[in-house]
């Protein structure tokens, strides 16, 4: 009986642990599960799918030319392995851990259980520098450096098939159970090789500009890593990209101050990627509910339908919120900076409960992460209770970041008229100059969904009173033992790369 691999948010076959040691075993045989429950959920959409399916047809290929195995099946985990085993497809499981959602979580409790039952081992290896069980989170910075500075494990040479005759073949499907996004495309492709190729270039030719660059939505499309879609679904290991940006540094010169500088933050910002996701593994409940319960009803009863659906579109009023709302939809991928934008304008702007708008931009994000996801929403929505509040004004974001309407004008070309000086509140035209403009607000281009000042006054205050509280006193050390980062100052760095 031979070894089995059972791939997930992991497809690649360099620095692939759970691989490697099931080939010290014997002929191992690749899974990779098409899962009803996963797929069908409402964070995974048809981008998601076309990401994986392109990262499955280089990973079938790597398996194929060096002597391997790898199948994909449709179906609940459970089941399609139970009707493996049964069949005398293998005898152990090898696996990445994953902190996933909740549905994944649910999986992998119930694929632990049937193991149990059947006396099959399943021996899952981490793959994040992400602690599962963690009792304390003191000592977890330098944890995470020792696990990232342990050598990596290259690709196998040679992966032997095992002698299974008649294995059913599911190939590279779309199954019909993925119900949301089916016109979204992604900007980036999947597979490791791409991969391999931003991350080379980007180390090579575009680092330099990661510091000052990544803020404007202008400038960051180049100067951001953007390797994140690769280490959301495993293209990239963490521990490939953290060594190699090492040894990068390394190798500047001595006048080389702006690349290591660049270089600096962003070796930090792979701690924070894995910071994020441990919040999320040490409590899983955080998907779904407010991080600190005193926060519990604040906007649950005072969700505004027709609010979500214009920011869901990019039909706000506040230009700089649709262009990114635009452009995400039509990309996959924004920088953080707008993103934090984009949930700060929901949490506050238009006071929506974090969670329905948290499903429709993980449907968006080519690299969706549960755990930054998750994390990073309740953090730009106030919920923390441990984090200062971050609420930006869409307007001198746009004066700061996009002075020129250049971006604006490329994701909303109804604004292609309006004067640089207007560009992020084209409203404030009087009526005769949009009419000369020809860009009439409330006909052409929405108004305002709501009065930025009121808006925010009110937000604060709702905010405040719970901050103040006595329940949220008591609480808030409980929160910060649990989800606290251990350095100081405590900042919201390490979203996307």
């Amino acid at each position: 009986m031979s070894e089995l691999v059972w791939f997930k948010r992991d497809l690649r076959i360099a620095e692939h642990v759970p691989l490697t040691e099931a080939l010290r075993h014997g002929p191992v045989l690749g899974v990779y599960l098409y899962e009803p429950s996963i797929m069908g959920a409402d964070d995974f959409s048809f981008r998601h799918l076309t990401f994986i399916n392109q990262s499955l047809e280089v990973l079938r290929e790597d398996f194929a030319r060096r002597g391997g195995q790898l199948i994909t099946q449709v179906g609940e985990a459970v089941e399609v392995f139970d009707a493996l085993y049964r069949a005398g497809a293998f005898k152990r499981i090898w696996a990445h851990e994953e902190t996933g959602n909740g549905r994944t979580y649910a999986r992998d409790r119930a694929m632990l259980a049937w193991a149990a039952a059947n006396g099959v081992e399943l021996i899952e290896l981490p793959q994040f520098g992400v602690v599962r069980r963690l009792k304390s989170r003191d000592g977890w910075a330098a944890r995470w450096k020792r696990f990232m500075s342990q050598p990596t494990v290259p690709a196998p040479a040679r992966i032997d098939a095992p002698r299974l005759p008649n294995l059913d073949d599911a190939g590279l499907c779309t199954p019909a159970f993925v119900r949301h996004g089916r016109t979204l495309r992604n900007e980036q492709a999947g597979g490791s090789i791409e991969g391999a190729r931003v991350l080379r270039d980007f180390l090579r030719m575009r680092a330099r500009g990661y510091r000052g660059g990544i803020s404007s939505p202008n400038s960051a499309w180049s100067a951001c890593g953007r390797i994140s879609p690769y280490l959301a679904w495993g293209n990239l290991s963490m521990r490939q990209v953290y060594q190699t940006t090492l040894r990068r540094r390394q190798a500047l010169g001595p006048m080389d101050n702006e690349w290591r500088s660049s270089l600096d933050d962003f070796l930090s910002r792979l701690s924070w990627h894995c910071h994020f996701i441990q919040k999320l593994e040490d409590e899983p409940r955080i998907e779904f509910a407010n991080m600190h319960p005193a926060y519990d009803g604040l906007r649950e009863g005072a969700f505004d339908r027709t609010h979500f659906e214009a920011w869901a579109a990019g039909q706000t009023g506040y230009p700089l919120i649709d262009a990114c709302m635009r452009a995400v939809t039509a990309t996959g991928w924004l920088n953080f900076r707008m993103r934090a934008m984009l949930v700060s304008f929901a949490a506050y702007h238009l006071w929506l409960h974090w969670r329905e708008p948290a499903l429709h931009l993980a449907r968006l994000f080519t690299d969706y992460e549960p755990g930054i996801h998750y994390s990073q929403f309740q953090m730009q929505s106030g919920t923390t209770g441990m984090n200062t509040l971050r609420i930006y004004s869409p307007a001198k974001q746009a004066a700061d970041q996009d002075p020129e309407g250049t971006f604006i004008r490329q994701w909303v070309p109804e604004l292609e008229a309006v004067p640089d000086a207007f560009i992020g509140e084209p409203h404030k035209l009087g009526p005769l100059h949009q009419q000369v403009l020809g860009v009439r607000i409330g006909r052409d281009y929405p108004a305002p969904i709501v009065d930025h000042g009121a808006a925010i006054a009110a937000a604060k205050a709702r905010i405040g009173q719970v901050r103040s509280s006595a329940r949220a006193r008591a609480l808030t050390p409980d929160v910060v033992r649990r989800h606290g980062s251990r350095k100081q100052p405590m900042t919201p760095r390490g979203r996307r790369f």
